[in-house]
């Protein structure tokens, strides 16, 4: 009989007994590794997985990933995904739509889904070569829309607290504008009045609209909370997202439209965020943040705020920090972070770095944070898929270094120069939208490519994040 105080020290133990009864499975040791492929919308999340798994497959251009570049890697291959209850990430569907007769980027995704690739080697470090020449790494990642990323920073503020901060956001340019009806019913209503089911599924679509017109701007708007109601997946018009933020402070009165709406926040953050972050977040061991540092330029200084708030507040429940023995008692630690800029190939490549040092300014405080916890940190400027190529030409005596790709709607290949990525944040004063980066079709060739889908720096990227696993 065990001693209820110990129940938790002795199912933690189990478990790790279990992992060491696990490590050599069929004569080969294997290890398994979580990767969160994290990042808000448009920052390229689902083309990201499908590039890094088709090129693990082929392993034809890798060479900046020292297992492929040393010759000790064997092969890879998909295997079943260790949590039956989650969605298959369909990467032959995803390759299909950017590698068909009529390419196109792959759908948004909608819902959660999960995909398990093994990568078998031969250790390089003696340990792992004493105990067995060859090994095996299983790498879970998990794809999941954008906005869910958002409701993690609920789990630590109370309704008054995030009714407080949408409220103030949402009278601020430019989602003033955007919130005139929802934050005009506000103004019509008592929140300590006894609560009418239909006067709250009012204010949740009042609200609801007003977070899809957010999602629908010209100006990237970022912060989009709760994300299940522009996302809603499995759960759309259950009551669980018939609520909305309220003005003022809590009233006593019982049963009363501020009492209904907080029990529903509340019961969100319980039966949603909690589990979604419990199930697929708090497992984490190594983290890719991506970034679409190009779209925040296009879309003003508005938009390049917006998303900086929301990555510091969706970064804040993770738990960053070194690995150590104790992580089997105390709970995993995401131990290495990559920032990434992605569509590094909508510029020329001379302009990568500039790419990588403005990511470096925005993300400053993230990484500050996080290399303070004790994780090591890096950024990147990649390509899941690389759609241009860089090519020079002259222009009124000079030569300019351009891009050349099939613009988003249009049907043959055209150079263009982007222009110039600035060295900071900064806006030029008086011009709101200075940037014009363009977005590009998917190359035409894509079937014909044995090697892996074409990429900038993803090689590198993942030597950064499992290097050290596949020693």
């Amino acid at each position: 009989m065990r001693v209820p105080i110990f129940n938790d020290l002795y199912d933690a133990g189990s478990r790790l007994l279990g992992r060491a009864g696990d490590l050599v499975s069929g004569g080969i040791l294997e290890q398994d590794v979580r990767l969160g492929v994290t990042g808000l919308r448009r920052a390229g999340k689902t083309v990201f997985v499908t590039s890094l798994v088709d090129n693990l497959l082929k392993a034809g251009r890798l060479p900046f990933l020292d297992v492929v570049s040393s010759g000790r890697f064997q092969a890879s291959r998909l295997r079943p995904q260790p949590d039956a209850q989650v969605p298959r990430f369909e990467v032959e569907q995803r390759l299909a739509e950017l590698a068909g007769p009529a390419p196109h980027w792959p759908t948004e995704t909608r819902g959660i889904s999960q995909l398990r690739l093994s990568m078998r080697y031969r250790p390089n470090a003696v340990l792992k070569r004493t105990v067995q020449p060859v090994a095996t790494l299983n790498l879970d990642i998990v794809d999941y829309p954008g906005e869910w990323l958002l409701d993690l920073p609920l789990l630590h503020q109370s309704f008054a607290e995030w009714s407080a901060l949408t409220l103030e956001l949402a009278g601020r340019a430019p989602r003033d504008e955007l919130s005139v009806s929802w934050r005009g019913w506000l103004a019509t209503i008592d929140t300590a009045a006894p609560a009418e089911e239909e006067q709250a599924r009012r204010g949740a679509a009042l609200f609801t609209d007003y977070l899809h017109a957010c999602r629908r701007s010209d100006n990237l708007l970022s912060l989009i909370q709760p994300g299940r109601f522009v996302e809603p997946g499995d759960m759309a018009n259950a009551p669980l997202l018939t609520f909305c933020p309220l003005p003022g402070d809590r009233p006593r009165t019982r049963g009363s439209l501020w009492a209904l709406m907080e029990d529903r926040y509340e019961a969100y953050k319980s039966k949603v965020v909690r589990r979604f972050f419990a199930e697929h977040f708090a497992r984490l061991d190594r983290q890719i943040v991506l970034i679409d540092v190009l779209g925040a330029l296009n879309s003003g200084p508005a938009g390049m705020a917006d998303m900086k708030r929301a990555l510091e507040l969706s970064l804040e429940p993770f738990r960053h920090g070194s690995s150590s023995w104790l992580d089997w008692l105390l709970g995993r630690k995401i131990d290495r972070v990559l920032f990434a800029a992605t569509k590094a190939d909508h510029v020329a490549s001379h302009q990568h770095n500039s790419l990588r040092h403005l990511l470096d300014r925005l993300v400053s405080d993230a990484r500050a944070g996080i290399r303070f916890e004790g994780a090591q940190v890096e950024t990147m400027a990649i390509a899941a898929l690389k759609s241009t190529e860089t090519v020079v030409t002259e222009h009124e005596g000079r030569q300019l270094r351009c891009v050349r790709g099939v613009p988003l709607g249009r049907d043959r290949p055209t150079v263009l120069f982007p222009g110039e990525i600035p060295e900071d944040a900064d806006f030029p004063p008086g011009q709101e939208r200075p940037y014009n980066f363009m977005a590009f079709q998917p190359p035409a060739d894509l079937a014909r490519e044995a090697r892996g889908l074409p990429h900038i720096r993803l090689d590198q990227a993942m030597q950064f994040l499992l290097g050290d696993y596949l020693e």
